[in-house]
């Protein structure tokens, strides 16, 4: 009975293919019409043999294919898709669904992640389309939308983290590039991913790997067992994955061991204990020998592994500082993680297949963001004993904290996909039909380290002393005479914990949707053809919920804040497609869509539609193809439910460093409070916002000049319009200094639109200078508008090479050809490749691989590579150009893996694999100033470095 069941399962994948479409709305692998298979197979049995087996031999023609909702005969459609098994992610080196991605050479933006210290969203792991915005990709899985990442990048905005998906249960990934909307609605402006799981299993099996890297930290354990069941008419498959890594510390490499620097005499180091004069401007340190004498430093050399000692910059003073504070926070989380995944099928007649697919993950990452992001301030005072006004400034050190190890932040997040549904055909017809509810849910949890505000200023209130009334200049500032003893001394572990704890915030997403889709893939006959058409009903309901600690919101945190808001909506979507093969050579597929969503008692609704066209002139040695068509990206919750949400940060006043001749490179040096002026920040959602519109197409070429062989090329253009932009507070303090400055016209809409939102108030801080910036406002609006053109290549080639095996080899390029974007109506367009300050993506990537497997498949040998193009440096940036002096643009980064396998016996595989073989690092930027720590930009690079692999797979039973 098993062998039996197993023997109908391979066929139906055969028959109907792995690529599953959001289309299909099955899971790839199961035809929408797989009951009808049954039936044949029964036919067959009473004696229809001849008409059977033709029906069976037209059926394994047909296959469902990412991007339509129609099964068909041909694998390279209208729509280029980028199919990534999942022995080529194992062969190519890559250890996770977010590796599999970012290394894709249509993923050339810059995006947080966890090597961002201090991101939003250091748990998280996401993608850029081709430098477009991460919301704009739809993930599906299984053909089927993933539920949102309940916190939000950047602090604003919904998206998909790639974090929580086990590699060892994928099948396959497609990606779809271009817009998508008239098949999968909101999001697929930039592309579309598919992520496949396993359907089907020969055997059980049981895999374990370890991994560890060459600079250390980040020790990799991983365990996966699957097995499959057969009841009768149910059956069942289950796999279990669990996975522990280490966390990378900044220290575990040489490159993020200690602040950069190279170019600084002498070299520059954190500023640990300092005193800020806030008027002697070209002497603006406080020297600690002169404010502790006889002590200075001394006290806190014990300080980052003893490294802590009197420092020097020049222009400014000397101060307490060390050189290797940097090094004190993760490049990469600690992970733990588990997931369940299982799939059942029950036939209950010809006519009808009942299926279920739940997919749970659990994911704990740790991580630290470093002393930069531990430290206490004070207000500017008057100091009687120095007769100025100061301000003093403590990051806390790891002896002080008691190992930063010990107060990691904690995110914890717990998801699941159930589906449930049921498919078959109407009777002897060739309508197919299938009928789908889908539930999502994702629920995380953040534990924060924090200082608290009144305990943290009690405990400093104590080195400040007491109140000496109002200072002598009129300034209006509090008057005090610190004790400087006690300032330059450690704080014990003792006072670091009565000041410090941890706040809890819960935030989740959900979503419901009930899907109805009937098929037809053979309409009626044309001369190239059987037309199809299918029609899609569905409708559902989505939520979002960010609850922060309510001591985040009430002040209670020192120098932190969080967003909030919740929400929900119900929508409803219908779809048609119509594809027409009016020729052998000719192909036409037709789609459109209508979204609707009901928002606060008010609705937002767009039509989309897409025209594909396939011409095959020569057969199968050559397709030509393209696509028109529009999409769109309905407002998120979050951009529609966010409340009013307050937080402080700090920007440099441009303006007034400009004024006192500090400006492009050398903005770094602005003194004291001007290159980081704190404010308070105000944004908030819209439930009025529109959707986001766009028109794409695309063209291309298919040539398979012989067996083997491949060469595919594809142009993609973007228009979008209508973006929603949460304004970046240092782009309106820049913008509104060039304004002030006279670089961009005041009466500019830009100019009135920063004016307006960067607010100044107080006493002005000098002559010729102005009040400081004491909040910004940046809220939601639907002003942007973007155009792309981007081009993928891709070259493929395998070969036996008799008693010698075979090889397999494939490369693929891609190069964004423009981008650009205009933030506000009437501004000029940026160009984003040409502007680095607006925009750090790669312009282009290369990656490619060579295989070679032995006849009888014992030995397995795959080299990888990939090159990302070259990226501006730190120096461009900040100047926003290529020719001012320093500024210019980063080598491109090469890395290489390699994989080999062996299989010693039938059921067992060993591979042992190398990323990163030559240990390469990101290219060293030089122009980054000491003060900013790591000389790499790490919304495109990591510093994980080399890591090796071993992994054994066995599998139980008598395989085939």
């Amino acid at each position: 009975m098993l062998k039996s069941k197993l023997a109908v399962a391979v066929v139906a994948a055969l028959a109907f293919g792995c690529a599953n479409a959001y289309a299909s709305n099955t899971q790839s692998g199961d035809a929408v019409n797989a009951p009808q298979d049954t039936q044949s197979n029964s036919q067959s049995t009473a004696g229809s043999s001849a008409d059977d087996a033709s029906k069976k031999a037209k059926k394994l023609e047909v296959v469902n294919v990412t991007g339509s909702l129609i099964p068909q005969t041909a694998i390279e459609t209208s729509k280029p898709v980028i199919t990534i098994t999942a022995q080529q992610m194992k062969d190519r080196g890559f250890t996770s669904v977010a590796d599999v991605l970012q290394a894709g050479t249509f993923a050339t933006g810059s995006v947080q992640g966890p090597n961002n210290a201090g991101g939003f969203t250091q748990s998280a792991k996401t993608i850029s389309f081709f430098g477009l915005d991460p919301s704009y990709t739809k993930y599906l899985i299984d053909g089927l939308p993933m539920g949102d990442f309940p916190a939000l990048y950047n602090g604003s905005e919904a998206f998909n983290s790639l974090t929580s998906i086990p590699i060892e249960m994928i099948d396959h990934i497609d990606v779809l590039p271009g817009g998508n909307s008239s098949i999968y609605g909101s999001d697929a402006i930039a592309g579309v991913i598919n992520i496949v799981l396993k359907k089907k299993l020969d055997a059980p099996v049981v895999d374990a790997r370890f991994g560890w890297h060459t600079g250390g930290g980040g020790a990799d354990r991983r365990l996966y067992g699957a097995d499959s069941f057969t009841f009768g008419k149910l059956n069942v498959m289950a796999g279990v994955q669990v996975e522990s890594i280490e966390p990378i510390w900044g220290f575990d490499r040489s490159l993020t061991r200690q602040y950069f620097t190279q170019g600084t005499t002498p070299p520059t180091a954190s500023r640990d204990y300092l005193v800020l004069s806030e008027t002697k401007l070209e002497d603006a340190y406080y020297s600690p020998n002169a404010l502790n004498p006889g002590i200075g430093c001394s006290a806190v050399a014990g300080q980052y592994g003893g490294t802590e000692q009197l420092q020097t910059r020049s222009n400014h003073g000397d101060y307490c500082g060390s050189q290797y504070s940097a090094g004190y926070h993760t490049e990469n989380n600690k992970d733990n993680s588990a997931n369940l995944y299982a799939r059942a099928t029950y036939d209950v007649n010809d006519d009808l297949q009942l299926y279920g697919n739940f997919l749970y993950s659990y994911d704990q990452q740790k991580f630290s963001s470093g002393s930069n992001f531990l430290f206490w301030s004070s207000p500017i005072f008057y100091d009687k004993g120095q007769d100025d006004y100061v301000l003093l400034q403590h990051a806390f050190s790891p002896e002080e904290a008691g190992g930063y190890q010990h107060i990691m932040d904690n995110n914890v997040e717990n998801s699941w996909l159930l589906t449930l549904g049921g498919k078959g055909n109407f009777g002897q017809s060739n309508w197919a039909y299938d009928v789908t509810f889908n539930h999502s849910e994702d629920h995380l949890q953040q534990r924060t380290i924090q200082r608290w505000t009144d305990q943290i200023n009690s405990y400093f209130g104590n080195i400040l002393g007491a109140y000496q009334g109002l200072d002598p200049y009129g300034a209006g500032l509090p008057s005090y005479n610190p004790d400087y003893k006690a300032f330059f001394s450690p704080v014990s572990n003792a006072a670091f914990r009565s000041f410090t704890g941890y706040t809890e915030t819960y935030a989740k997403t959900w979503d419901n949707m009930l899907r109805g889709q009937i098929t037809n893939a053979s309409l009626f006959s044309l001369p190239g053809g059987d037309a199809g058409l299918a029609m899609v009903v569905e409708g559902g309901n989505q939520g979002w919920d960010y609850s922060p600690d309510p001591r985040i919101l009430s002040g209670q945190t020192y120098d932190f804040t969080d967003v909030a808001g919740e929400g929900h909506r119900s929508r409803y979507a219908t779809t048609v497609e119509f594809n027409a093969p009016l020729f052998k050579m000719l192909t036409v597929d037709l789609s459109g869509r209508y979204d609707s969503y009901n928002v606060a008692g008010g609705s937002v609704s767009h039509p989309t539609y897409n025209i594909g066209v396939e011409f095959r002139p020569f057969g199968d040695l050559l397709l030509l193809r393209g696509t028109y068509g529009t999409a769109f990206k309905a407002p998120t919750l979050p951009d529609e439910f966010q409340g009013p949400s307050g937080y402080y940060s700090s920007v440099v006043d441009y303006y007034n460093c400009a004024k006192l001749g500090y400006t492009g490179g050398n903005i770094a040096n602005c003194p004291g409070q001007l290159s980081a002026e704190q404010f308070f920040g105000q944004q908030s959602g819209n439930p009025k916002l529109q959707p986001i519109i766009a028109k794409t197409f695309s063209l291309g070429f298919v040539l398979s000049p012989f067996q083997g062989f491949a060469l595919k090329a594809d142009y993609y253009h973007y228009n979008i319009r209508n973006e929603i932009q949460a304004q970046s507070s240092d782009f309106l303090a820049q913008t509104e200094a060039n304004c002030r400055l006279g670089l961009f016209d005041i009466n500019s809409p830009s100019c009135q639109d920063a004016l307006s939102k960067v607010i100044r108030s107080g006493t002005p801080l000098g002559a010729g200078l102005l009040a400081p910036i004491t909040q910004i406002l940046t809220p939601k609006v639907n002003v942007a508008r973007e155009y792309l053109n981007s081009v993928i290549t891709e070259v493929s080639y395998s070969h036996a090479i008799g008693a010698y095996g075979s090889i397999n080899a494939r490369t693929s390029w891609s190069d964004i050809l423009t981008h650009r974007q205009q933030l506000l109506p009437n501004d000029p367009f940026i160009n984003l490749l040409r502007e680095p300050y607006y925009s750090t993506e790669f312009k282009s990537r290369v990656d490619g691989s060579v295989s070679w497997l032995s006849p009888m498949e014992t030995w397995g040998v795959t080299v990888y590579g990939i090159r990302d193009g070259a990226s501006p440096n730190y120096l461009a940036t900040i100047a926003n150009n290529y020719y001012t002096p320093g500024a210019g643009r980063l080598a491109p980064w090469i890395r290489y893996n390699i994989t080999a396998s062996y299989s010693p016996i039938k059921n067992l595989a060993l591979t042992f694999e190398i990323d990163n073989v030559f240990n390469k690092m990101p290219p060293i930027d030089r122009s980054y100033p000491g003060t900013e720590g790591q000389p790499y930009n790490a919304l495109n690079y990591d510093v994980d470095g080399r890591e090796f692999l071993i992994e054994a797979t066995y599998k139980l039973g008598n395989n085939k």
